[in-house]
């Protein structure tokens, strides 16, 4: 069978799935850090650093090791079941609804701490 407009011979390459994380055009810096947790994390987690070890962590407001301050987001999805490295950006516009908030931020928590860091949160289509 032929459809109209399809050329014949050509084969379906994949789907493309638009990244919607990054926003706006202000500089990315992106470093590769250690991620630690014990957990699976997405794309777009918020990251708090541990002051004692460095290592980053899905930062949640009940932390009392230094990682209850938002200071990165997660570039690629990571399992971090175990202290891997991965790639975090440390500057940057963002979308807000690609974002992964840890227990007890908002948007409105982790904005007012990025904006000191030059992360800048963004609301497009989710």
């Amino acid at each position: 069978m032929s459809l109209q407009g399809i050329a014949s011979g050509v084969t379906t390459q994949g789907v493309l799935t638009p990244e919607n994380l990054i926003t706006g055009e202000f500089p990315r810096i992106m470093r590769i850090a250690t991620i630690t947790g014990g957990q699976a994390l997405p794309q777009g987690a918020v990251l708090g650093q541990i002051t004692a070890t460095g290592a980053y962590v899905l930062s949640t407001t009940t932390a009392t090791d230094g990682s209850e301050i938002p200071v990165a987001i997660l570039a690629q999805p990571i399992d971090a079941t175990l202290d891997v490295e991965g790639h975090l950006f440390l500057t940057g516009e963002f979308n807000a609804h690609a974002l992964t908030l840890g227990s007890g931020h908002t948007l409105a928590s982790v904005t007012e701490s990025f904006r000191t860091r030059s992360l800048f949160i963004r609301t497009n289509q989710p």
